[in-house]
């Protein structure tokens, strides 16, 4: 499967592995897209898994729509539901980054029946990141999503002088020159970097729609280099997961954890769906 539909968009995906694994859909972040995971999912498939990473809405070219309420979480939610529908899977493993993380935690809050693990990277559960805006040095961290919301401006900031903040931004976190570039060729595709802030400027709608408990097993991972998401957050997330629940603390790997410790991450998958994963469909 290179594609799949959903209200007239179509979705870029990559299904690789052997088609008998068990399931593992691999969910970015911004500004990434699915070669986030181009040194994951190789090693996933050696440990017999199969992988579907899609370029998430407002990434692939076919699923940019205008408008700001196109990006709340309820439909980047629905959007792997209908990768799920399309391969014909009742359920997968869900591992998501950043973006993709959140939208992880909206399908383990809904729709627990369709995730038979959650594995979040980085981002914690959104009400414990709500409370840490508030009570620790989250708020601060967090200052670049407000201005994301800012009409214009942040695109031409991101992308003046053939993207050279964007590059900094990028390349300040530990990505490699080759890495950079792709991501941010991505983004001086048209429309293509407001599409991906279309997710920043929809949180007025998604904080309509608060992520409840988690009730799928679930592996947080979260590195102590992440300049944008502290340690506050990430130790109350436990509180709003009820399943079995483990944090795996990674030093001093930057925000990047797919990129940058690829390895360390699919040993922790593979055992996260080894130990409590069903069979496959």
């Amino acid at each position: 499967m290179d594609s799949f539909r959903r209200d007239g968009l179509t979705f870029d995906v990559r299904d690789a592995g052997p088609d008998d694994g068990e399931p593992v859909v691999l969910l970015h972040g911004f500004p990434q897209d699915s070669a986030a995971w181009d040194r994951v999912a190789p090693a996933l498939h050696q440990h017999g898994l199969r992988t579907l990473a899609p370029d998430q809405r407002g990434y692939s070219p076919m699923a940019r729509p205008r408008g700001r309420a196109h990006y709340r979480l309820r439909e980047t939610v629905g959007d792997v539901l209908a990768l799920l529908d399309a391969a014909g899977l009742e359920s997968a493993h869900v591992v998501g980054h950043d973006w993709g993380g959140i939208v992880g935690w909206g399908l383990g809050a809904w729709h627990p029946d369709r995730v038979r693990t959650l594995t979040a990277l980085s981002v914690p559960h959104p009400a414990a990141m709500s409370k840490a805006l508030v009570t620790s040095d989250q708020g601060l961290r967090s200052l670049y999503m407000g201005l994301f919301q800012v009409p214009v401006l942040p695109e031409r900031m991101l992308l003046a002088g053939d993207g050279a903040v964007l590059r900094r931004l990028l390349h300040s976190g530990g990505l490699t020159d080759d890495v950079v570039d792709h991501y941010v060729r991505r983004m001086q595709e048209p429309g293509a970097l407001s599409a991906a802030l279309g997710w920043y400027r929809a949180l007025p709608w998604t904080g309509r729609d608060p992520v409840g408990r988690v009730r799928v097993p679930t592996l947080h991972v979260w590195s102590t280099g992440d300049a944008f998401l502290g340690r506050t957050a990430t130790e109350a997330t436990e509180r709003f997961v009820d399943a079995p629940y483990r944090l795996e603390v990674l030093e001093g790997v930057p925000h990047w954890i797919p990129e940058l410790a690829a390895e360390r991450v699919a040993e922790l998958v593979t055992a996260h769906v080894r130990t409590v994963g069903r069979s496959a469909d």
